[in-house]
């Protein structure tokens, strides 16, 4: 048969008890030991009898690992009492601006009108004066927004005026050129033609005396012509007179 269940409580027969005190310890020790090897732990053990003995394992020095664990504790013990603070302060923070925001929500509604039957007569005339300073530096914000955007177009009639008269004199000296061009073309149109006329007289007078020349003198081909013509005139005549 199995071992039976060991049942955990305080052994009463004394020998029995101190058997097993010196068995388990051993075992304790042993696997103290057995831990720091395999997975290279610092471990210390300290155990005390029931009759005060001490016992203790440690696989360093054990006044360091004490001493080490009493540091890790209080720092642990810093560290949760920083926290917690820090907790408490934003606790105590979250709740400042929830009261905030509530009155923040509470002035924009009595702002736009909405629930005034919870307000006195004194609340109504804060809220009234704080409406009044409201419109008043509304307007002059929009007073000043107008007179920005005028001096603005201001200076852009400004601008588009300066590029106004640089493009007239640009269109008049470009027309001033183009007079000139025109009329030192009409001069020398003038001269050519004064050239022409000067030139045309010869011709003319060539031409009169040719035609002077012509007057009264007849080529072979018109004497021919007018010999035939009065030829057949005189074989008409003749016609005529057989026939009569």
């Amino acid at each position: 048969m199995g071992r039976g269940r060991v049942v955990l409580e305080r052994i009463e027969n004394k020998i029995n008890r101190q058997v097993t005190f010196s068995k388990r310890r051993n075992g304790l020790l042993k696997k103290a030991y057995e831990l720091s090897v395999l997975c290279d732990a610092e471990v210390a053990v300290i155990i005390f009898s029931s009759r005060g003995k001490l016992f203790e394992f440690g696989s360093t020095d054990v006044k360091k690992i004490i001493d080490r664990y009493r540091q890790f504790c209080y720092a642990s013990e810093d560290r949760f009492n920083i926290v917690e603070d820090q907790t408490q302060n934003l606790y105590q923070e979250v709740s400042k601006l929830r009261v905030i925001h509530e009155s923040l929500q509470r002035s924009a509604r009595h702002l736009l009108g909405e629930n005034l039957e919870e307000l006195g007569i004194k609340e109504l005339q804060t809220l009234e004066k704080q409406l009044d300073r409201t419109i008043s530096k509304t307007r002059q914000r929009k007073t000043h927004l107008m007179l920005e955007r005028l001096e603005e177009l201001r200076e852009k009639e400004r601008n588009l005026g300066e590029i106004n008269k640089q493009l007239k004199s640009k269109i008049e000296e470009g027309q001033g050129r183009r007079a000139s061009l025109i009329q030192g073309q009409g001069n020398t149109s003038a001269l050519a033609a004064n050239d022409t006329f000067k030139s045309q007289p010869t011709q003319v007078n060539h031409f009169q005396s040719q035609s002077y020349l012509q007057i009264g003198y007849q080529t072979h081909q018109e004497k021919e012509i007018e010999a035939r013509g009065i030829a057949g005139g005189n074989m008409r005549c003749n016609q005529d007179n057989w026939l009569l």
